[in-house]
């Protein structure tokens, strides 16, 4: 059988091939979303990108089905944060996820334009990163996990592990925005429970050295360690220097006790980076930051390392242990 086509179709069928490349190109471009972390993308910190990831799905975008990702760990060092945020810029991602309050700062000094969603453990007020948490100015907003404020209740939970501690070291890394106001938060608390306040500075790792071993020569009852996402990242560090010295610590997330560390008490991390892909996914769908309030949390964690408390000889309270939403044997 022989089929005939005329000469209009034929125009009309190579019209219209020529014209597929045109409506190809014409579709929408998959948006970008840059990830910039001071942490390294490894098994430890890998739950807070899957977290983000989990938020995205949550507004409707998936990556790599629509929503690309492109990530920026500094590892550890806050020096290579500029250089990593400039590069998103030029990448000219359409939202930036900054992870810690000093990545904030880096993303916000390095664009005015592209919307910014932080996670924050410093007051994202007091620090400059928003002039309200009710309704966020210019182009950023995020999720605060209010860790100074937390700090006041890691000292009240120290006096419930230990009774008669009446001294306390409290690591704090000066250049930390929020350090300065989570140190007299905690001096006023100890001042009001009857607890010593002995303030010691750590800003790199031969200062953690020499932060224990001046806590050791003070003979203080506990140490508090503040919150600062260099001491995260140094989590498995500050988890076996606490050991090494004998000195029962209160960390500022659950990583640490994961790493060792005695016990830790703070609103989750995991949840305040799927509250970020939230809004994340919702920038995408065209919210601007200063419509959406900084998300405060709502889920608080302590977890106790029992093995832990064995090496150091203690006891844990029943009353603390029944309080615990996670123990580590």
């Amino acid at each position: 059988m022989t089929f005939c086509i005329g000469r209009r179709e034929v125009i009309t069928l190579i019209g219209g091939a020529a014209a597929w490349p045109l409506a190809a190109r014409a579709q929408p471009a998959m948006p970008v979303v840059g990830f910039l972390s001071q942490y390294s993308p490894d098994d430890k910190f890998a739950h807070i990108a899957e977290a983000v990831r989990r938020g995205l799905k949550e507004a409707g975008y998936i990556e790599g089905h629509n929503v690309r990702i492109e990530y920026r760990w500094a590892e550890g060092h806050y020096d290579r944060l500029s250089a990593l945020a400039a590069d998103l810029v030029r990448h000219q991602v359409a939202v930036i996820v900054a992870g810690g309050n000093v990545t904030a700062q880096v993303a916000k000094r390095a664009t005015g334009t592209i919307p910014i969603v932080f996670t924050s453990g410093a007051d994202p007020v007091t620090s400059g990163l928003v002039a309200s948490l009710s309704r966020p100015e210019a182009n950023l907003t995020g999720a605060s996990l209010i860790a100074a404020e937390m700090a006041v209740k890691r000292l009240e939970l120290t006096r419930d592990l230990l009774p008669h501690a009446r001294s306390v070291a409290m690591i704090i890394n000066p250049n930390y925005p929020g350090a300065a106001s989570e140190m007299a938060e905690v001096e006023a608390a100890g001042r009001v429970i009857g607890m010593q306040i002995q303030r010691v500075t750590a800003s790199n790792e031969r200062d953690l050295d020499a932060a224990f071993a001046i806590i050791g020569q003070r003979r203080v009852d506990a140490v508090v360690v503040g919150v600062d996402g260099f001491f995260i990242s140094r989590s498995e560090l500050l988890a076996s220097l606490a050991l090494r010295h004998a000195v029962p610590a209160i960390f500022q997330a659950r990583e640490f006790v994961a790493a060792g560390g005695l016990m830790s008490y703070a609103a989750s991390l995991t949840d305040a980076y799927r509250q970020a892909g939230v809004y994340t996914g919702r920038v995408l769908k065209g919210d601007k930051p200063t419509d959406l309030p900084v998300v405060q949390p709502t889920k608080y964690e302590l977890v106790i390392n029992l093995k832990t408390a064995k090496a150091l000889g203690l006891e844990i309270p029943p009353t603390l242990l029944a309080r615990a939403d996670e123990v580590i044997e």
